[in-house]
């Protein structure tokens, strides 16, 4: 393990130097059609009009942002004084049982805290004793969806992580996780239509098994630049080659808080949106995914909308493609609640 911040990390591809943006077909909620490049392209379509309001895109948000009536009664978790997690009293209990590394002061909830052994003073040291508590909790069927990937324990994102920690423990730490989602989407030469394409999810992933997905998504681990996980991501994924990835340009971010039975989940999703000719057809890679489809971006707004078929915080990511391009506009009753609503924890 290897303590470094996100700073010092290098990139191991080529600077990618953004080209020139397309000349986007204006967001003109009035017009039917405009042209752009020489080329008819239709407006984006008002969803209100189909689907007549937004609530079911608002109940796709309040999906990411549940169990939130059980957050007066974790612990918080404690490192250098800075909080960097809340524990559920489950956990707590369990990590009682290691005082060598785990300190537990007060009784469990807001007026408690668990902290670390003072003799834990840097994260190499911290991250060894703990991962040996964690592969504990690993054999006895406690902590399960062992990935081998670290993720950095910090209370911002660019801090120095203090502590590395297995990524399937982040949850039940309730540690700030991030991760990358990309938005693969194809515009019609003739017409300037978008289409997203979509992704199944194996039947075999231990979580959201057969749900939609991105085409391509993962987690944010430690020593490795958000551009470079895209990257890899691309290629582990869908097939994507380095030098069409490296296209991708990041658009945002959102957030969301869940308290799962597991854990406290506050996720920051970094949000990439990237075009692909329309004669490009991603391949499943890692077994990770069973099928990839094109699909209108009106098709998959109705998805959205009116079903639980995405996993969960894709939802998000989708609406805020959405939002973006026009496609929700603030004439419609919930915009201002739906975009605030995009980003409810703490993206920091």
């Amino acid at each position: 393990m290897h303590c470094v911040s996100r700073q010092a990390v290098r990139s191991t591809y080529p600077l990618y130097v953004p080209r020139r943006p397309r000349e986007y077909c204006a967001i003109q909620f009035a017009l039917t059609t405009h042209v752009t490049r020489g080329a008819t392209c239709p407006a984006p379509q008002n969803i209100e009009s189909k689907m007549g309001s937004l609530d079911g895109f608002i109940q796709r948000v309040r999906e990411c942002n549940t169990g939130l009536e059980e957050l007066p009664s974790l612990t918080a978790f404690l490192i250098d004084g800075k909080e960097v997690g809340k524990l559920k009293l489950r956990f707590v209990d369990q990590l009682r049982r290691f005082p060598k590394v785990f300190i537990v002061e007060g009784t469990p909830g807001p007026s408690g805290r668990v902290t670390l052994a003072p003799d834990l003073d840097t994260c190499d040291k911290r991250s060894a004793k703990v991962a040996e508590v964690l592969q504990v909790l690993r054999t006895e069927g406690f902590i399960t969806g062992w990935r081998d990937e670290l993720y950095p324990v910090v209370a911002a994102f660019n801090d120095l992580p203090l502590l590395l920690v297995e990524r399937a423990a982040a949850t039940h730490l309730g540690i700030k996780a991030y991760g990358v989602h990309i938005n693969g989407f194809v515009r019609d030469p003739a017409t300037g239509a978008l289409r997203l394409w979509v992704a199944r999810r194996s039947q075999t992933k231990p979580n959201w098994p057969g749900k939609l997905d991105h085409i391509v998504a993962g987690g944010q681990p430690h020593g490795l630049s958000c551009r470079d996980n895209v990257l890899k991501e691309c290629s582990e994924e869908a097939g994507i080659p380095p030098e069409l990835a490296a296209t991708a340009r990041p658009v945002g971010a959102v957030s969301y808080l869940t308290i799962a039975a597991n854990g406290y989940k506050p996720d920051v999703l970094f949000c990439y949106d990237l075009e692909l000719p329309p004669d490009f057809v991603p391949t499943p890679q890692d077994g990770e995914v069973s099928e990839f489809n094109l699909k209108p971006i009106e098709e998959v707004a109705e998805i959205v909308a009116t079903t639980t078929e995405f996993k969960t915080n894709c939802c998000l990511v989708i609406v805020d493609f959405l939002i973006r391009h026009g496609y929700i506009t603030p004439e419609q009753r919930g915009y201002l609640q739906l975009v605030a609503a995009l980003r409810s924890g703490d993206c920091s």
